[in-house]
C-alpha cells in the first residue's frame, strides 16, 4: 500500500537507503517519507544503527607452545553520518570484524606465555579494540567496545595446572604443619626440662629439710638424756624410721615384693648405710652452699 501511494515508512533505530536510477540519492531518516517510483526513485534497504555485538572464538598457540581459545566479544555499531558508506563499502561487517580479530590476537597470544596471557587480557583487548577502530571507521562502524572474555586452554593442560596449584598449596600446608609440630615438640621439651628441674629442686629441699629433722631430734634427744651419743640418737631415729617403712610396705594393698634382710644384725647393717648416706649427703649439700 506504501508503496502505491509512493510512501515509506522507516523505523526509529534504523536508516533507510534512497536510490535513484540505481544510484545512491540520500539516507532517509526514521518517519515517513515519499517515494516516488515513477521519477526512478527507490528504496535500496534498510541499515540498523542498533548497538550489535559479535562473539568471535580464536584458536591460536602462547609462547610456551599452549594451545589455547581465546574468546572475544565486539560491541559496534553502524554511524548514522556514515550510513551510506556502512551500507556500500561492506557486504558483511561481521565477517570483516571476525578477521580482524583474527590477526590481531594471532600476532599478540604468541608473544606471550600462558600466566602472562591470562594477567594481560585488557592488554590483548585494547590492541584487537585499537586495530579494529582504525579499520571499521573508514567503512562507516564504530567500535564501542572490545572484550576478552575468556582464556580456555585444553583440558589436559588445565588438569596439569589445577595439579601443579594443588601440589604447591599442599607443600605450604605440609610446612606449617612441620613448623607447628617443632613448636609442639620444642614447648614440650622446654615443659619437661622445666618439671624435671623443679622436681630436682623439691628432692633437694626433702632431702635437706630431712637432714635438718635428724639433726635436731639428735641434738634435742642428747640434751634431755644426758650420758647418750649422736651416734646412738641417730641409731634410733634410723631405726624407728626403718620399722615405719616395713609398717607401710606391709600395709599397701597393691605394693610390689621387697626383700629385705632382716634380723637383728641386718637391721644394724641398714642403720649403718643410712647412717653413712645421710652423713654424705649432708656433706654434698655443705659442699655445694
Amino acid at each position: 500500500m506504501g508503496n502505491l501511494f509512493c510512501c515509506v515508512q522507516v523505523d526509529q533505530s534504523t536508516v533507510a537507503i534512497k536510490e535513484r536510477f540505481g544510484k545512491f540519492d540520500e539516507v532517509l531518516e526514521p518517519g515517513c517519507h515519499c517515494l516516488p517510483w515513477f521519477l526512478g526513485s527507490q528504496l535500496a534497504g534498510h541499515l540498523t544503527l542498533r548497538l550489535q555485538q559479535l562473539d568471535v572464538r580464536c584458536e591460536t598457540k602462547t609462547k610456551d607452545n599452549v594451545f589455547v581459545n581465546v574468546v572475544a566479544s565486539v560491541q559496534y555499531r553502524a554511524l548514522a553520518e556514515k550510513a551510506n558508506d556502512a551500507f556500500y563499502k561492506l557486504s558483511n561487517p561481521r565477517t570483516q570484524i571476525q578477521a580482524y580479530v583474527f590477526d590481531v590476537i594471532r600476532a599478540s597470544v604468541p608473544k606471550l606465555d600462558l600466566d602472562d596471557a591470562f594477567e594481560q587480557k585488557n592488554d590483548i583487548a585494547k590492541a584487537v579494540e585499537d586495530e579494529l577502530e582504525k579499520a571499521m571507521s573508514a567503512y562507516g562502524y564504530e567500535i564501542v567496545q572490545t572484550l576478552i572474555v575468556d582464556i580456555e586452554p585444553d583440558e589436559h593442560v588445565k588438569r596439569a595446572m589445577n595439579e601443579i596449584n594443588a601440589a604447591a598449596r599442599m607443600r605450604v600446608a605440609a610446612n606449617e604443619k612441620a613448623e607447628a609440630e617443632k613448636i609442639i615438640q620444642i614447648k614440650r621439651a622446654e615443659g619437661e626440662a622445666e618439671s624435671k628441674y623443679l622436681s630436682g629442686v623439691g628432692i633437694a629441699r626433702q632431702r635437706q629439710a630431712i637432714v635438718d629433722g635428724l639433726r635436731d631430734s639428735v641434738l634435742g634427744f642428747s640434751v634431755n638424756v644426758p650420758g647418750t651419743t649422736a651416734k646412738d640418737v641417730l641409731d634410733m631415729v634410723l631405726i624407728t624410721q626403718y620399722f615405719d617403712t616395713m609398717k607401710e610396705i606391709g600395709a599397701a594393698s597393691k605394693s610390689s615384693s621387697v626383700f629385705i634382710p632382716h634380723g637383728p644384725g641386718a637391721v644394724r647393717d641398714i642403720a649403718t648405710q643410712i647412717r653413712d648416706g645421710l652423713l654424705q649427703a649432708s656433706h654434698h649439700q655443705e659442699y655445694l652452699e
